[in-house]
């Protein structure tokens, strides 16, 4: 299947840089992924469920949020809501370019963001988390070792994944919000909550409170034996026969 880099201008005006994946003939539908947190729209388990909803006919839009990948920007300037400005300017730029987004799907934090941008992207009609917090500010629980440098100097390096992140205040200030628990209330686009039970960065509670807050139609699936990012590939396929067969319905 092609796969087509693309390019669009963040509410700030950064070049996001990201990639199509376009089935053979007239797509069944366009779907939007929101990578996890730090990750990049080149995570494998990103790349292995876009391809896989592709070969089933659904196009779908990955692309880096702003500071991350090959996107322009500073990370340290970002944060939740700015990751959600981020997926608003996607949806925009896909319908203008191709059709607009009936399926947001989101992994870890990414799918927490596409819970709120929703309300902001009028096309969809279906909503897909992966191992979604349920509260942005489950990150804070990442960078606790860094979190009275943060309060107290405005700023400070967190190693995150590996790699060094600068993480100011005003990120923390910005998870402090309740915008996804007020979402979730309003909301009525059918929604998918995949999650693991032995899932160890973002616990299995999370997804049992999602579901609790959002309104039907809700479906929950366990991931039994996955982890957090889907190292195993069998998993990514899995999830994307489950969201193509379950998405039918409303698309």
């Amino acid at each position: 299947m092609p796969s087509e880099k693309v390019t669009f201008q963040s509410h700030e005006g950064a070049s996001l840089v990201g990639n199509i994946e376009l089935p053979e003939g007239t797509p069944k539908a366009y779907g939007l992924f929101a990578h996890c947190f730090t990750c990049t729209k080149n995570i494998k388990a990103t790349i292995k469920i876009a391809r896989a909803l592709c070969n089933l006919g659904i196009a779908v839009l990955r692309f880096d949020f702003t500071g991350l990948g090959e996107s322009e920007g500073d990370f340290a300037d970002t944060n939740f809501s700015s990751n959600v400005e981020d997926l608003v300017a996607a949806s925009k730029f896909l319908e203008t370019t191709y059709q607009a987004p009936t399926i947001l799907i989101g992994h870890s934090l990414g799918g927490t963001a596409v819970l709120h941008a929703s309300q902001h992207i009028p096309s969809t009609k279906a909503l897909v988390t992966i191992a979604a917090p349920s509260n942005p500010a489950h990150i804070t629980n990442m960078i606790k070792s860094k979190q009275e440098d943060i309060e107290n100097n405005g700023e400070a390096d967190v190693l995150l994944a590996g790699r060094p992140f600068k993480i100011k205040k005003q990120f923390l200030d910005d998870l402090s919000s309740d915008k996804v628990q007020s979402s979730l209330k309003k909301l009525k686009t059918p929604i998918l909550i995949f999650h693991s039970p032995i899932d160890n960065t973002v616990g299995i509670e999370n997804a049992a409170e999602l579901f609790q807050l959002a309104q039907h139609p809700k479906s929950f699936i366990s991931l039994d034996k996955a982890d957090h990012l889907l190292t195993n590939p069998e998993d990514s396929e899995y999830v994307a026969q489950i969201i193509s067969t379950w998405a039918h319905k409303y698309i």
